[in-house]
């Protein structure tokens, strides 16, 4: 089975989006970000390092200040994110303690990851936390940076699915798990199209894998086919394996590190 490999993967980022983190109005869904800690806890006690990638602070921002639609300023949605980001750290501070684990904190812009000097910092930091048994909790700072929040792919990682892949070759990782919306990576959009399928391994991101990449996703992230794509591209040329799959309900993070057939599993060459 090609996917038996995967249950010896030690080393493995997990990226969630905001639509997985949130409730429609915007709120933090707090019933599954407490499922989803207790699922990376017990990754971590079976002996795997676990990298979190979260999106959702401009999203719980906006619940937290019951702020009902995404404002088109920069500045004001870097304000939102930058209470978002406080909200969501103290949730995940607070609910991987009742687990038993420490989190780290890190904040990444694109800057940082292309400066040799800054990216070797960033990858001791990971190391370090890693070492200390310290889950990291990685974001892009959107209270700093602009390109994510006023141009997706001209100088920022574009999203956090992008992010999610970089952080996967700094840490040196095995497998980079993001879970989404959808529950893996269709021949088209299956919320327009009754006869999309869900292609189950993709070996190569040839132009048809392209072309089936669809547009953004929910009103409150902005991920999409297109981005998962390219994560895709950066993990498989890093020799990482990636897997897509749905974040409604994070146990699904078990049954893909036991080998099971669950969402898209982009195999990277070997």
């Amino acid at each position: 089975m090609a996917r038996d490999e995967i249950r010896n993967k030690r080393r493995v980022v997990v990226k969630v989006g905001t639509s997985t983190l949130t409730h429609e109005n915007g709120r933090a869904n707090l019933r599954r970000i407490d499922h989803l800690c207790r699922v990376l806890s017990g990754v971590h006690n079976a002996g795997k390092d676990v990298v979190l990638v979260t999106s959702g602070a401009i999203g719980v921002g906006m619940g937290r200040l019951k702020i009902g639609s995404r404002p088109s300023a920069t500045a004001e949605r870097q304000a939102i994110a930058a209470v978002g980001q406080c909200e969501l750290m103290q949730i995940y501070s607070k609910i991987f303690a009742e687990y038993g684990h420490i989190i780290g904190q890190i904040l990444l812009t694109r800057d940082v990851v292309m400066q040799e000097h800054s990216r070797a910092n960033v990858v001791n930091t990971f190391e370090t936390l890693l070492q200390m048994g310290i889950i990291p909790v990685v974001n892009e700072n959107d209270s700093v940076t602009t390109e994510e929040l006023e141009d997706r792919y001209k100088n920022g990682f574009g999203d956090n699915d992008t992010l999610s892949a970089i952080v996967a070759t700094l840490v040196r990782a095995d497998l980079l798990i993001m879970l989404s919306d959808k529950d893996g990576f269709y021949t088209s959009n299956p919320d327009t199209d009754p006869g999309a399928k869900l292609i189950g391994l993709v070996t190569e991101i040839t132009p048809d894998i392209e072309r089936a990449a669809g547009g953004v996703g929910s009103s409150r992230g902005t991920g999409g086919g297109e981005t998962k794509i390219e994560a895709a591209k950066v993990t498989m040329s890093g020799g990482i394996d990636m897997v897509m799959a749905s974040g409604a309900d994070p146990a699904v993070i078990y049954g893909i590190l036991e080998g099971e057939e669950i969402g898209t599993y982009f195999r990277a060459p070997k």
